[in-house]
């Protein structure tokens, strides 16, 4: 089945019920989602599916053919980080790491529905799990992403 991934064009031949997180991860070599629980309950697998946060270890494949799945590996560039990205650094997001590639594309998803987020719309859509805590890191690299965007900053 055809699905496009991050703009381009690809060819999965796995079994129809496979998750789309293994298709990703084990068929098309795109690590930076990660297996986390394994039941949708941690966030780590998060992915964007036509705009919409969604936990692909739980997704069958077959459900998004043709759809437009974005992984972090698109999120941004080293020439060219997104804002999230960026306020990732300077607001001293990552610890561990693990779950930082699916709370950013839950962030991302946020950001596009809405541009200019309260603390209780992050609290809202930040559903992802992360065994650091840095929650208030989070929440405050989500509020300087969207002020670096909404004043034409990286993107």
């Amino acid at each position: 089945m055809k699905l496009n991934i991050n703009g381009q064009s690809h060819e999965a031949h796995a079994d129809p019920s496979t998750p789309l997180l293994w298709v990703l991860r084990d068929e098309l070599n795109l690590t930076g989602t990660k297996f986390g629980c394994g039941v949708a309950a941690c966030g780590a697998c998060t992915v964007r599916i036509d705009g919409q946060a969604v936990r692909a270890c739980v997704v069958p494949v077959s459900a998004v053919a043709n759809r437009a799945i974005q992984t972090i590996e698109s999120l941004g560039s080293a020439e060219k980080p997104h804002a999230l990205q960026l306020a990732w650094i300077a607001e001293q997001v990552p610890q561990c790491g693990y779950c930082q590639s699916g709370m950013l594309m839950a962030a991302a998803a946020l950001l596009d529905k809405t541009p200019k987020p309260s603390d209780a719309d992050i609290d809202a859509a930040m559903t992802n799990l992360c065994r650091c805590g840095t929650y208030q890191r989070i929440r405050a690299a989500i509020h300087r992403a969207a002020d670096m965007l909404q004043k034409g900053g990286a993107a």
